[in-house]
């Protein structure tokens, strides 16, 4: 690891943006705009920017709020009353609504017929809606809410696929003032209702399946589970996906959105509940976290057409559920005049290489995926641009996981050479990002290309030190508008607190484990709280990761670090192994050779298991902690929430490894 006394040459750059596409860039002309106005600075580019956009936040999000034109009802006394975190005040005394900019496309005649959404199935045929139909059902649906007795801050749920139905359910919801929360037709009913019994929706969205890897799945056993256990129900909607019936009691889909009715859009508070997300929630319930209408309308506005470069003219294509924040993040590109594509399908039907497919066929240009999927690609030998016309692609960006350093040589050699590859990291718990993508900065391999605009990122040593070129702690010293403004059912704020500000008190630590480098970008190591730490120096599991899944015989894998109370440290590498590999002493050489020379001789693990699988949270993440924990020798049920996890029997085989060795 490079100290900061001793900073490396620069590197090359994977790929530059040229002249013309720098000068064309959203956040260029943006970056000249402001100068103008508001006295930010006209050279430096980027680096310069962000530095503003930090040391004068609330001038920086009064811009932001100006050049995007938000609609404020009624003024705001002040940008930041309170820059106390937890608890910053932003815009008091303003109102706005949310699904009002979603949906101001529609009032432009030359643009109103044209596609506000694309849907996609495991057809792979694309379906349009247009801007104005969109509006139409939003108006019709939220005017049936209102008959229903929804009123502003009232919970609105669905359990949804990401289908257009799902857009305009949250749409209406937030047109009539109440709070949207959504969950995947996936989850089962006992993850649903750990998440919605702790909100209390009066109206639930449901479909009667969904179709995933080209198979039927019927949802109505669990659907009518969830309207037997959510007594504060005074409506669910049937929405027939598979063509069945409606159940007695329930109401049809089309039957509310046939009106031609004006759309209605309640005016609330800037910090007025948008919407519930919920954190991963490995123990305990899932925490409920509660994002502002304003906080996540400024904050999308500001990534989606700054740092994503989105506008009218883009299509905008993410793979994700109703159940991850991506998708949220998602439908705000309809903020941008961004047509957007809504995939429902496994990402890997009828082959590896099918979400190639869609992005060809909706003519995405920016197209989002996980950092595993563009792996699983390199793995399967997919060709992407052999296979399929990607020209209109601009931008490949991954999240979910750090990209490995494969996985940006893969996609430069095999989508195209001119191509902008942003890793982006944030959470669910700002329903951003803290870093990723800039049009205008060069991309190197294995890194993020800078902290975002209003964004005080920096890494921090166990003291509170920021430190350059070394691992730290992923703080962000300032506030940011789509920070919660509560969690649900935490009426002290004290589940709020210690989440994010124990450790240092009013900043937030977000339990990455980071590095910023001497030029300006940001490298992930992966979770701080399952970092490895081995006579003293740290490193996080995503460079295990990427070490041992580069070799063919590895499916996937799971490696833990474990303090002993005499003092030693136990790291086991669990490895799921591919079809016909076997774990023998070969193997297991193989990838301690791989870990040695590509990583650090101290990272070598201790033991390395063959497991059945490795567990990950409903979203997808690998559990690392709830593993941790069950070899440290907790019981299962106080190592991890059940209904968060992807395969609770997967769980009893880490359980039987804790036993074994007590």
């Amino acid at each position: 690891m490079t100290s900061a006394a001793h900073p490396a040459p620069q590197p090359e750059p994977l790929w530059q943006p040229d002249s013309d596409r720098i000068a064309a860039a959203r956040i260029t002309r943006f970056q000249a705009w402001a100068a103008e106005r508001y006295g930010a600075p006209a050279e430096g580019g980027y680096p310069a920017l962000h530095r503003w956009s930090v040391a004068e936040l609330d001038t920086f999000w009064q811009a932001v709020a100006d050049w995007f034109d938000i609609r404020f009802s009624s003024p705001y006394e002040a940008v930041l009353a309170d820059r106390t975190m937890p608890g910053a005040q932003w815009f008091p005394g303003a109102t706005l609504n949310y699904a009002e900019h979603a949906l101001r496309t529609a009032e432009d005649s030359a643009r109103a017929e044209t596609p506000a959404l694309l849907h996609v199935d495991e057809t792979h045929e694309p379906v349009e809606i247009s801007w104005s139909e969109l509006r139409r059902q939003v108006g019709s649906l939220a005017a049936e809410l209102r008959a229903l007795g929804v009123r502003p801050g009232d919970r609105v749920s669905g359990y949804l696929p990401n289908v257009p139905q799902a857009v305009t359910a949250l749409l209406a919801s937030a047109a009539v003032g109440a709070v949207w929360t959504s969950c995947a037709p996936d989850f089962g009913a006992r993850s649903v209702l750990d998440r919605f019994q702790q909100v209390e929706p009066v109206v639930l969205f449901t479909v009667d399946g969904y179709r995933y890897g080209g198979k039927e799945h019927d949802r109505t056993d669990v659907v009518a589970e969830l309207r037997r256990e959510l007594p504060t129900l005074r409506a669910v909607v049937h929405i027939p996906l598979l063509g069945t019936p409606a159940p007695e009691g329930t109401l049809e889909w089309s039957a509310l959105t046939s009106a031609d009715t004006e759309p209605v859009f309640e005016q609330v508070p800037f910090d007025h509940p948008l919407w519930v997300l919920y954190s991963s929630g490995t123990t305990g319930l899932p925490k409920a976290i509660v994002q502002s209408q304003g906080g996540i309308l400024l904050e999308h506005f500001k990534q989606l057409g700054l740092h994503c470069d989105l506008g009218p003219e883009d299509r905008f294509f993410w793979y994700t559920s109703t159940g991850w924040m991506m998708w949220n993040f998602l439908v705000s590109g309809l903020l941008t005049g961004t047509t957007v594509v809504l995939y429902d399908g496994s990402p890997g039907f009828p082959d590896t290489g099918a979400q190639w497919g869609v992005a060809e066929r909706t003519g995405a240009t920016l197209f989002g995926t996980s950092a595993a999927y563009v792996m699983a690609c390199r793995k399967a030998e997919v060709h992407p641009a052999r296979e399929h016309d990607l020209s209109r692609v601009k931008c490949v960006a991954t999240t979910g996981s750090p990209l490995p350093p494969d996985g940006f040589r893969w996609l430069h050699d095999e989508v195209r050479e001119d191509l902008w590859i942003a890793s982006v990291s944030g959470g669910t718990d700002v329903c951003s990002c803290f870093a990723g993508a800039v049009p205008t900065l060069p991309v190197h391999i294995g890194e993020l290309q800078a902290p975002c605009l209003g964004t005080d990122l920096q890494a921090w040593d166990p003291q509170g030190r920021a430190v350059t070129g070394e691992v730290g702690e992923l703080v962000v010293t300032n506030p940011m508008p789509s920070m919660p403004i509560r969690f649900w059912n935490d009426p002290d704020g004290g589940r709020y607190r210690d989440s994010y500000f124990d450790m240092f008190p009013g900043v937030w630590r977000h339990g990455d484990w980071i590095t910023l480098t001497d030029h300006g970008s940001v490298i992930i190591h992966g979770r701080s709280d399952s970092t490895l730490n081995r006579q003293g120096v740290r490193m996080g599991s995503a460079d295990i990761y990427e070490v041992v899944e580069r070799l063919p015989e590895i499916r996937e894998s799971l490696v833990i670090g474990l303090e002993e109370p005499d003092g030693g440290y136990w790291m086991p590498l669990f490895v799921h192994l591919a079809e016909g590999a076997v774990l023998d002493e070969s193997l297991r050489a193989k990838i301690k050779q791989a870990i040695r020379e590509q990583l650090s001789p101290r990272h070598v693990p201790d033991e390395i298991i063959e497991a059945p699988g490795v567990p990950h949270t409903l979203t997808g993440k690998r559990i690392e902690v709830p593993v941790k924990r069950l070899l440290q020798g907790t019981a299962l049920d106080k190592a991890v929430n059940p209904g968060s996890v992807d395969n609770l029997d997967l769980l009893r085989f880490y359980e039987d490894i804790a036993r074994k060795r007590a």
